[in-house]
């Protein structure tokens, strides 16, 4: 794969100097090394977990992308993979796993389940999607997805890791002041609540009484 490399493509190194000279951007050389080390979050939801686990399995190997240290805390992943149905019950400790893990961090919507809600998508206990909340990068179809399905997701993610620049980036931005990314976590009652909607809610609560 022509990303692989460190060295831009459109600069020739002679064949005999190629393993000891690399022209480059500080973008590309940043992105070079988070690409292939990015570490998951270990856990898992439902079924999909199963498929998450045979592509870390011998016969997929999802280790030659450099995405098999899966960490058993967020403070130490900087990617969430979602693996399975996303109940309201369970939506609050997401949201606190995805606050505790560093920047920069990505977040996967793996099956139908977590992409939109899947076959429980009317349930009164599922949530239809975990892009409700969460700022999905890279969704992965199927009902589960193959291995072969989730390391192409991973791969996809690998691209835009491939394109992004620290310039751009509002994690080194010195202006923000504030964590861009925390997500307020839900409020789980009669139903779940979501605390960005709050002032929604009161105005359809109020428009309700009012009628």
């Amino acid at each position: 794969m022509e990303n692989e490399k460190l060295s831009l493509p459109q600069y020739d190194i002679p064949e005999d100097i190629q393993n000891a000279v690399a022209i480059t951007t500080l973008d590309r050389l940043y992105n070079w090394g988070r690409r292939s080390s990015v570490w998951p979050l270990m856990f898992g939801l439902a079924c999909c977990a199963i498929e998450m686990i045979a592509a870390q399995a011998g016969r997929y190997d999802m280790a030659r992308f450099g995405m098999e240290v899966m960490r058993p805390t967020p403070r130490q992943a900087d990617m969430m993979l979602v693996s399975g149905t996303v109940t309201k019950k369970m939506v609050p400790a997401i949201i606190r796993l995805y606050n505790q893990m560093p920047e920069p961090k990505y977040v996967v919507a793996m099956g139908a389940c977590a992409s939109g809600g899947g076959p429980f998508k009317e349930g009164y206990n599922v949530v239809a999607g975990i892009d409700k909340f969460l700022p999905v990068d890279v969704y992965i179809p199927g009902c589960p997805p193959t291995p072969q399905a989730l390391i192409a997701g991973m791969i996809k993610l690998q691209e835009k890791i491939d394109k992004q620049s620290i310039k751009k980036a509002p994690w080194y931005n010195k202006k923000v002041k504030e964590d861009v990314n925390f997500v307020p976590v839900p409020v789980l009652g009669p139903d779940l609540m979501d605390p960005r909607r709050y002032e929604e809610i009161k105005a359809a609560a109020a428009a309700k009484e009012g009628a």
